[in-house]
């Protein structure tokens, strides 16, 4: 065997080592919750330690707003001076985001769910609307379905009803992929994960930094398991059916010019044919993230929801 094929073999080795060795680090890390917002408070619960922002606690019939995968509280930052007017508006983070912990298991919908629903139960909160954007929407959904008496009625914005509304590409893939997936995580640059979360917005939205911090606040697992939980809810019961089973009054919001969901009106009419009494619009000039794109239209559409305007 010659010299330079040994070299060759003994690096690739040693680069399947540090694989080997940085998924193994970077899937055990774990985080413990830290105050991220103005006006944040950290609640040590059962389940996990959430952050959560309680805007207008005296104001009127409350508003929960629940944010997307790899996001966080400041995704509503243009709908919550809009919505407190009229309302008390509660702001979370779910596990594994933001400033709430970030444990080594527990990111399903329904687990999500569970959490949000012993924070607002601390917070001596029932009847709410509840507002989903795209991961958080099933996180709503899971959440009518286990406790009917904290959700009077549901907003869900671009979470499409089942997984036949298209992937996130061979590229993004590859962050989700075994040893290459905690590779990338471990040098992703700021520029990176700009670039990525572009496809959360119409095409040429300027992506604020403050969304790229709130991506690296994430650990891997955080970051791995929340789609794969995903994937197995939408797996067993389309959103669709379950809001549908579950009774409330449901609202549907999808932007126009998405890049996630594929057919925005094919998911809004899914959603309006399993629920006939739902309520969808298609938001002109918004792809999957209105709530940033477009927060008064979205805040007006949802304080007339919530008031059965």
């Amino acid at each position: 065997m010659g010299r330079r094929l040994k070299v060759g073999i003994a690096v690739v080795v040693a680069l399947l080592a540090l694989l080997l060795l940085n998924a193994f680090v970077t899937d055990g890390e774990t985080e413990s919750a830290e105050i991220t917002e103005p006006g944040g408070r950290i609640f040590k619960l059962p389940g996990g330690d959430l952050q959560v922002v309680d805007h207008n606690p005296q104001g009127g019939s409350p508003i929960v707003l629940i944010h997307c995968f790899s996001c966080a509280i400041n995704w509503w930052d243009g709908m919550v001076p809009l919505l407190e007017r009229n309302h008390r508006v509660i702001a979370i983070d779910m596990l594994g985001h933001g400033g709430s912990e970030k444990p080594d298991s527990g990111y399903t919908p329904p687990n999500q769910a569970g959490v949000i629903a012993e924070a607002l139960e601390r917070l001596q909160v029932s009847h709410a609307t509840v507002v989903g954007h795209s991961l958080g929407g099933s996180v709503t959904t899971a959440l009518a379905e286990q406790d009917p008496e904290l959700v009077d009625r549901a907003v869900i914005i671009d979470m499409p009803p089942d997984n036949s509304y298209g992937d996130l590409g061979f590229i993004a893939g590859l962050a989700f992929q075994p040893l290459i997936g905690p590779a990338l995580w471990r040098i992703k640059p700021d520029f990176s994960v700009k670039d990525g979360l572009g496809v959360a917005f119409a095409p040429d939205y300027d992506v604020p930094d403050a969304f790229v911090s709130d991506v690296k606040r994430m650990t891997y697992t955080s970051y791995d398991d929340s789609p794969a939980g995903l994937d197995e809810f939408l797996d067993d019961d389309p959103l669709d059916q379950r809001m549908a089973a579950a009774g409330k009054p449901l609202m549907v919001l999808m932007g126009a010019e998405e890049q996630v969901v594929n057919d925005p009106q094919r998911a809004l009419d899914q959603y309006k044919s399993s629920v006939p009494t739902a309520e969808i619009h298609l938001i002109a000039g918004a792809g999957h993230s209105p709530n940033v794109e477009r927060p008064a239209l979205t805040a007006k559409l949802v304080d007339r929801f919530s008031t059965g305007g």
